[in-house]
């Protein structure tokens, strides 16, 4: 089965620059780079909630640009700096995102992340529905 790479518009630059996929599609499943928080222009936001919102929409839109959505999310593993300083906001701000049945999930705390500023990195799988 060939492998796909799922590049939403708009990051095909950064891929080039850093050799990665957003996305790689291998059979059902869809393997999704870490993503941070950080905004379009690339400037990190001093707000972990922010952070969190924006590293969630990217994982939407290589989700869509795949054709899936947050409901396809099978594991998913977050990597956080300053983990206790934010972990009950994370969740409750992961809650807007997920839904039933919820995906599996790995929490780690981690000294630091390769974007200056990053307090969340967050990495998904999913999975494509079966066609008949």
């Amino acid at each position: 089965m060939p492998v796909l790479a799922i590049v939403p518009k708009g990051s095909e630059r950064a891929c080039q620059d850093l050799a990665l996929s957003p996305g790689v599609l291998s059979g059902e499943h869809l393997f999704l780079t870490g993503m941070t928080g950080s905004e379009a222009s690339g400037e990190m936001p001093d707000d972990p909630e922010q952070q969190f919102r924006n590293a969630f929409a990217k994982i939407g839109a290589v989700l869509a640009e795949a054709g899936l959505d947050f409901s396809s999310i099978v594991e998913m593993t977050s990597y956080h700096v300053g983990m206790s300083d934010h972990f009950d906001l994370f969740t409750e701000v992961r809650r807007d995102y997920v839904c039933e049945p919820f995906p599996a999930w790995t929490a780690h705390g981690v000294a630091e992340l390769r974007r200056p500023g990053a307090v969340v990195e967050i990495r998904v799988i999913a999975q494509k529905p079966k066609t008949p």
